[in-house]
């Protein structure tokens, strides 16, 4: 595992992201409509679905918001088809970066995405310019004062994890996506609580960035999140700890 938090890469500004509530559940039913779409309404069967829930609880989102998105999706109310797409590019300093889409008009929100790569400083890609540089993972961040390490490196590895690091104030659990349900379901019997528990992608390789540098690529990222269609948005960009608390604190 790299020597930096993955979980500091991804939630760098959180708050301020967090604070677009209307945009995040917009974003996050979304997510549950195509989950049914391709999987079914019921979350026993579909894992896609019960994830997409699970973090959409952790968002807050109400459950009158997350059934109505599951009655959408399953076309109780309405029928709205939405087309996955992966997009990528690179950023300023050669940063690689990957966008989850979830759109309903892809000619509309290719020119909306590419458009936001040239503005700062980046260039949409063709398909596997650097899709290759991730893999997906299994990623749990846990907060360090609610868990003995050993405690947390016994449960984690009996689940099928692959790997336990602490990065400051919290621990990650990094698995195999085939061993994601098998690790959450272990830490939701032992009570192990989580700050976040997803499938996303992990960088092979990064590309450190000072102050300045990061700076350029965080505008790039927040960009491209602020955007209706984006699901998530991925780089490859490492950064000190004290860079990232000087970006925090600005």
């Amino acid at each position: 595992m790299a020597g930096h938090s993955h979980w500091a890469n991804i939630s760098i500004k959180k708050g301020a992201i967090d604070k677009k509530r209307g945009k995040v559940f917009g974003k996050l039913s979304k997510a549950i409509i195509v989950a049914c779409q391709l999987g079914g309404g019921d979350p026993a069967i579909n894992l896609r679905l019960r994830y997409a829930i699970d973090k959409a609880r952790c968002q807050s989102m109400p459950k009158d918001n997350i059934e109505r998105a599951i009655k959408r999706g399953t076309g109780e109310a309405g029928d709205e088809a939405y087309m996955e797409v992966l997009y990528e590019g690179y950023g300023p300093h050669g940063v690689a970066v990957l966008c989850d889409i979830l759109t309903e008009n892809r000619n509309r929100t290719a020119g909306e995405v590419r458009k936001i790569f040239e503005v700062h400083g980046g260039n949409l890609g063709p398909t596997n310019c650097v899709g290759y540089m991730f893999e997906r993972k299994g990623l749990f961040v846990i907060p360090a004062k609610n868990i003995d390490e050993g405690k947390l490196f016994e449960i984690a590895l009996e689940a099928g994890a692959d790997d336990v690091q602490q990065y400051g104030e919290v621990f990650e659990v990094i698995c195999e996506v085939s061993s994601f349900d098998a690790v959450q379901t272990a830490f939701q019997q032992h009570h192990v609580p989580t700050d976040s528990a997803e499938v996303t992608r992990i960088a092979k390789t990064t590309v450190s960035c000072d102050v300045d540098q990061a700076r350029q690529v965080m505008k790039l990222l927040e960009a491209l999140e602020d955007n209706d269609d984006v699901q998530t948005v991925t780089s490859n960009f490492e950064a000190s700890d004290e860079v990232m608390q000087t970006l925090a604190a600005e």
